[in-house]
């Protein structure tokens, strides 16, 4: 006695299927009158194309994270040996000395103010309180030019 039977699968149609889609799968019967299909071939995937404008996208988007991480990288390992360096360099805008005159009263300490007319008052200068000068804002006094980026305050303003 023979039983037959087939068994009837969708058909898949894909670019990246090499193989002629599945046929119906013939089922034998064996002895335990279990029905087992016949082993059949597998597709084989083929390799992706691409096109160009694809290739050019995926170039790109790996050098720009490329870039993105080997920027702070190199910053970093510059900052670290400069750190290792002595820095001697005076500071130029007060050469060395860790003040600058001030630019209201022109180091005096006092300034002269011309009412009208003849009249003129003489007072103590506000911005520098009468010092005649005022600490470097270039080096923070200490007569050191800094390194660039020690030049910038890092602040959290929140």
């Amino acid at each position: 006695m023979t039983i037959s039977c087939s068994l009837s699968l969708p058909q898949f149609h894909s670019s990246f299927l090499s193989s002629s889609p599945l046929k119906s799968l013939p089922i034998t019967p064996l002895a335990t009158n279990k029905f087992q299909p016949k082993p059949t071939f597998y597709p084989r995937i083929r390799a992706i194309e691409l096109d160009q404008n694809t290739v050019v996208a995926i170039t790109v988007g790996v050098l720009s994270v490329a870039v993105g991480i080997g920027i702070p990288v190199f910053y970093e390992t510059q900052i670290d040996n400069a750190n290792k360096r002595d820095n001697r360099q005076p500071c130029f805008p007060c050469n060395g000395s860790g003040a600058q005159k001030c630019r209201f009263c022109l180091g005096t300490g006092n300034v002269t103010v011309e009412l009208g007319g003849a009249e003129t008052e003489v007072s103590r200068c506000i911005n520098c309180e009468g010092a005649g000068s005022l600490t470097c804002t270039t080096c923070q006094g200490s007569g050191i030019q800094p390194r660039y980026l020690d030049r910038r305050e890092f602040k959290d303003d929140d």
